[in-house]
């Protein structure tokens, strides 16, 4: 990284933005950079890999949170696993039903910095009462977790290495599954089609093996590898990530910038063929 471009190398293409680094540190677990561009603000990198920024926060939060929160049966209890930059949070607490967060995020370094320096991705959210912040292991917390726990688990971590690479596996995910609530939704980020093939369809499949009903939706991040992402969805009781509850879409809908039901509608029909082909073999 210089102060002209910032890029992302993944298998002999990068992805770049103009502008500068304004703070580089280590954690215990990775390097954390803050980077101030021209076009999409301030922005954040880990392990040199684009996590958000200002002006493309929307693409991937909304994504994440908006088909989970407004077709759950009840947003009392929510769980955040990974989500360290606050947008997430953000996002749930656009809805006056949410009772309570658990954000469990392993690197206290990243809130940190991300509340210091990119304070506009969490907003409000660091200050709301409803928001409880754990400094832990993800993947030790919903083993320790009690069954029938949390009505959204939502899985907001970076690529499958590093300190993510175990949010990516079986064991998590059937441990997600038991404390999610039967009436519940979970949904995890799931890798673009096209940068991270091999990792996109095994998120998949195992999603499908472990939960009564799946389904992966695909948008868009630009500045992402490829700008193709995806997030997968999964309920025990029925597809209810489909189906927004209207009175929820009628309170957030105005402040949406990418999420409306009718995007939603779409994204969850956009798998491409040879997508299809490899989930079927």
């Amino acid at each position: 990284m210089d102060n002209d471009w910032i890029d992302e190398y993944h298998e002999g293409v990068r992805y770049g933005l103009k502008g500068k680094v304004i703070i580089k540190e280590f954690s215990p677990y990775q390097e954390i950079a803050v980077i101030e561009s021209e076009r999409y603000g301030r922005g954040l990198l880990l392990d040199s890999c684009w996590m958000t920024a200002e002006k493309q926060e929307k693409h991937y939060h909304e994504c994440l949170a908006q088909p989970a929160l407004c077709g759950a049966k009840n947003l009392d209890k929510i769980l955040i696993i990974g989500g360290g930059d606050g947008g997430t949070a953000k996002e749930c607490l656009k809805h006056k039903e949410v009772g309570y967060i658990d954000l469990v995020e392993i690197d206290s370094k990243v809130i940190e910095i991300c509340q210091e320096y990119i304070p506009t991705i969490g907003g409000n959210a660091w200050n709301d009462p409803r928001l409880n912040i754990a400094i832990e292991d993800g993947i030790k917390f919903v083993e320790q977790a009690q069954q029938d726990s949390y009505d959204i688990i939502l899985v907001d971590g970076s690529d499958a290495k590093g300190p993510a690479e175990g949010l990516f596996n079986r064991d998590f995910f059937e441990n997600c599954q038991r404390i999610l609530k039967p009436n519940g939704i979970f949904a995890t980020q799931s890798e673009s089609p096209e940068a991270f093939l091999k990792v996109h369809i095994e998120i998949i499949n195992l999603i499908n093996e472990i939960f009564n009903y799946s389904d992966p939706l695909y948008g868009w991040v630009p500045m992402y590898p490829s700008g193709w992402w995806s997030w997968t969805f999964a309920a025990i009781d029925k597809p209810r990530y489909l189906n927004p509850i209207k009175r929820r879409v009628d309170c957030i809908e105005q402040n949406c910038q990418i999420w409306s039901p009718r995007w939603q509608k779409g994204a969850f029909q956009a798998m491409p063929a040879f997508i299809e082909r490899g989930l079927k073999k």
